[in-house]
């Protein structure tokens, strides 16, 4: 055969593979190539009769055939639909071939590979890489696994081998749209008019499930796709808060987001983005302020260009209510990770930035310093205290709305005990009677500390971690002006030093005014040794009752702090329980407790007929909760 009859097959072959069916093309020359050598089989081939290995010279010519088809235009999809079809896609054992992810993976490796005819690395990725990110948004309900699992495993793939063209091709143009509403944004947004549409519906919702099926689906916590995830995390929030307030299909995916990322990412980065929703750092990057969430028509989003407002009392209402939903959103994403230990991380977070202001408050107190007359000097002072403000409000959102299950182990519940002792140092009551306090009584850093240490069922290594309150404790007893209190701080410190060995009945009393009951640590075995503390055999004695939420919620606080005279022996435990569950931050608690005691009431019942004032007071107070079960409950008595 001449070379002028070589060059003339070879252009009609082009030809031909140029007009037909893309898929079908690349069908044939996978045909024609062969198996490859030692190639496993993939589920459900073992009948298939085996292909003959083709010469080197015809795999050559056909791998160099399928690398053009390729790199044509839509050339990613030609070559994945020619395989997957070649499987059973779109037919009628799509189903089977979805589930043959080992296939998908084998693709998104040859899509992965750059082909020896490409001049360069760069190009090629500037060629396949939107077509790899149309691939995940194909509409075929059929197709659209597999076509998703090629995309994501390709663009996993890329990103270890190249990041940084992965990211510059991939990541980049995944995360455009919401890139283009942070702050500071990719496009001058002070420069476009008001109602200006930055991200139409459409896109937003698209990007949204995008970030959702590489990121969360993919489940690759690599440096590269967690660092790019936070350059967008705080327009995720954003928008989380925004469907939340709203009826929008963006509210799962959003969240599911943001919990892949707490969960993946260090301890530390997960804290310090946490801090940063709710503005107490620049970790992420906020929404623009210029720009705002509009809801769609489709029940997804839109962000355009905020309207100014002439109005500005309306303005400050619609800032303030938009930071007060930001914290109980934040507060409601931080209630799902209390298993990881996170939200009781983040509490105590919280704690430790409340003891820092309240540092703050007590040397500018003593100071009496003034911000400065320059204008850069007042709006520090005033993003200062912006920031204080924003502590104390998250700190109280939190308190009303975590569990008592927030703390997973001994070693959070020491550091919120630190923390409050921390806090109680800091600022100590300048005598009995103040701070809220009354006299006779610990205060309420001593009383909490007595409070969780009671009822835990403490392992003798738990005492390891307990003896880093020490050095508090002792510097309480020193500093504190109240008697009880000093006396409360110094024999939780000699309890502790003893692994429980000793303890006072100062502890367990100081347990009992915080709960209004007795705790195990007051009770005496027979051989002298507290309830709970290690026996002589290794083991423990149990303790009677479980302890309760370090954030106990104010009804509670409020109803222990009136006074009463109680009866000469006091009330009945079975009584006392039902009065203290009267004010269980759960409404099904509080209700049942309710209405136990109007049925004590009706029955007439001494010990509760010699309560009757206290049951009376405790009706009136819950008849004012907002729960209709909890008020029909307090009505009904």
């Amino acid at each position: 055969v001449s070379e002028a009859e070589r060059a003339q097959c070879r252009q009609t072959l082009r030809h031909i593979l140029d007009r037909v069916y893309q898929p079908l093309a690349v069908q044939e020359l996978l045909l024609l190539q062969g198996r490859p050598k030692q190639s496993p089989l993939s589920p459900g081939e073992g009948t298939k009769p085996a292909l003959v290995r083709a010469p080197a010279w015809l795999r050559r010519l056909c791998g160099q055939l399928l690398s053009e088809r390729l790199m044509r235009p839509n050339g990613v999809q030609a070559v994945v639909r020619g395989i997957m079809e070649g499987t059973g896609a779109g037919g009628a054992g799509a189903e089977a071939a979805a589930v043959d992810w080992r296939k998908c993976d084998t693709v998104a490796k040859i899509l992965a590979s750059c082909p020896q005819q490409c001049l360069s690395l760069e190009d090629y990725y500037r060629l396949v890489c939107p077509q790899i990110l149309d691939l995940l948004r194909i509409q075929d309900k059929v197709t659209a696994r597999q076509f998703q699992r090629v995309a994501t495993t390709t663009l996993l793939t890329m990103a270890k081998e190249h990041p940084q063209l992965a990211e510059e091709h991939l990541l980049r143009p995944l995360l455009a749209p919401l890139r283009r509403c942070s702050q500071p944004a990719e496009v001058a947004v002070e420069d476009l008019s008001a109602g200006t549409v930055l991200v139409t519906e459409a896109e937003l919702g698209s990007c949204v499930e995008d970030v959702l099926k590489v990121y969360v689906v993919g489940n690759d916590s690599s440096s590269l796709l967690l660092g790019s995830l936070q350059s967008v995390l705080g327009v995720v929030f954003s928008l989380y808060s925004f469907a939340k307030q709203n009826v929008s299909y963006l509210r799962s995916p959003c969240q599911e987001i943001l919990l892949w990322f707490l969960e993946k990412s260090e301890r530390e980065v997960s804290l310090a983005v946490l801090e940063g929703f709710a503005g107490l750092n620049d970790s992420v990057r906020p929404l623009h302020p210029w720009c705002q969430f509009r809801v769609g028509s489709e029940g997804g989003a839109t962000i355009a260009v905020e309207e100014a407002v002439s109005d500005e009392d309306e303005a400050l209402y619609q800032k303030v209510s938009l930071e007060q939903c930001h914290v109980e959103n934040l507060v409601e994403l931080v209630s799902h990770c209390q298993k990881s230990g996170l939200a009781g991380d983040f509490f105590i977070r919280c704690l430790k930035a409340l003891t820092h202001v309240a540092a703050e408050d007590e040397v500018a107190s003593k100071s009496a310093a003034v911000p400065g007359g320059s204008l850069l000097e007042l709006e520090q002072y005033h993003a200062e205290q912006r920031r204080k403000l924003l502590v104390l409000q998250l700190v109280a959102t939190l308190c009303e709305s975590v569990s008592d299950t927030v703390f997973t182990d001994v070693a959070q519940v020491e550091e919120f005990v630190a923390a409050t002792l921390q806090r109680a140092c800091v600022s100590p009551a300048r005598g009995p009677g103040t701070a809220g306090e009354h006299p006779g009584k610990p205060t309420s850093a001593a009383a909490v500390t007595a409070l969780l240490l009671s009822p835990l069922q403490l392992r003798s290594g738990d005492f390891a971690v307990l003896k880093r309150l020490v050095p508090l404790l002792e510097e309480l007893s020193r500093t504190y002006p109240d008697p009880v209190t000093q006396e409360l701080a110094t024999d939780l410190r000699i309890a502790i030093c003893t692994h429980g060995a000793f303890s006072s009945g100062t502890v367990g009393a100081a347990a009992s005014n915080v709960l209004g009951k007795k705790l195990g640590m007051e009770v005496q075995s027979p051989a002298g040794i507290p309830s709970g503390a290690p026996s002589p055999g290794g083991g423990r004695t149990p303790s009677r009752h479980s302890h309760s939420s370090p954030s106990a919620p104010r009804e509670r606080s409020e109803e222990q702090s009136v006074p009463h005279e109680p009866s000469a022996t006091g009330p009945a435990p079975a009584l006392q329980e039902l009065l203290v569950s009267a004010y269980d931050p759960q409404p099904p608690g509080r209700a049942a407790a309710l209405r136990c005691l109007s049925s004590l009431i009706t029955r007439r019942d001494p010990e509760a007929l010699q309560l009757q004032e206290k049951i009376l007071q405790v009706f009136l107070e819950n008849v004012q909760h907002e729960d209709a079960f909890v008020y029909l409950s307090a009505i009904q008595g």
